[in-house]
């Protein structure tokens, strides 16, 4: 389950979210028709994560993530528009008003210190996510998917990872499998807009809540 590439999924991954970015293209003015779709995508990899976990702790095969710990949470996460306008509606619509501001000034802060960074150094930079709050996501539900598929089978290598940024002997033990079925349903996903005329780019989680919790016009 580590270290094994799985070609034979690629495409029926791909199609299945490429199916979801075609419901959601519709309609897609409406901000509800494209957050169902979004939703079903990370249900169905919710899922999917489940139904490994079960059959990985038959093999012995175990996952070192939990609440409370949160070594990957200081970690760059970067996310389509998409997401990221889902995950800022997730805050305006569950956390309460002071809850919303201090979430805004984390990610203004991360953002002003990530944002005059090279790309190298943005991807060995350790900092907090603004949803962090007591080692918990205070968004967990609408997490994006870079967060859902990144399951550790060593809590140690997390904190190597975060302790020594940039070794390339420090890197956590990451399932292969979720992280591939994730990102192949979302390039479906993001390619079923694309051809719509729906254009999405990649940001980083910070800028991304910066710009619609400041800005909701965006």
């Amino acid at each position: 389950m580590t270290g094994s590439n799985y070609p034979e999924y690629d495409h029926a991954f791909f199609r299945d979210g490429y199916r979801l970015g075609e419901q959601a293209v519709g309609e897609i003015r409406e901000e509800e028709k494209l957050f169902s779709a979004i939703k079903t995508m990370y249900d169905s990899v919710d899922q999917l994560i489940e139904s490994l976990l079960a059959m990985g702790k038959k093999q012995q095969v175990t996952v070192d993530c939990r609440k409370g710990c949160s070594w990957c949470c200081h970690q760059p996460v970067f996310a389509n528009t998409y997401e990221l306008r889902y995950l800022a509606a997730f805050v305006k619509n569950n956390l309460r008003k002071t809850e919303q501001k201090q979430v805004y000034q984390l990610a203004v802060e991360k953002n002003d210190r990530t944002g005059k960074l090279a790309e190298k150094e943005i991807l060995n930079h350790k900092h907090p996510c603004p949803l962090l709050k007591d080692g918990s996501c205070t968004a967990y539900a609408a997490r994006p998917l870079a967060c859902r598929i990144y399951l550790s089978m060593n809590v140690e290598s997390c904190y190597q990872f975060y302790r020594y940024p940039g070794k390339t002997d420090c890197y956590p033990a990451l399932l292969d499998f979720p992280l591939r079925a994730g990102r192949m349903m979302n390039e479906g996903f993001f390619a079923a807009l694309k051809e719509n005329g729906i254009f999405s780019h990649e940001l980083r989680l910070e800028e991304g809540l910066v710009n619609f919790l400041g800005d909701p016009s965006l």
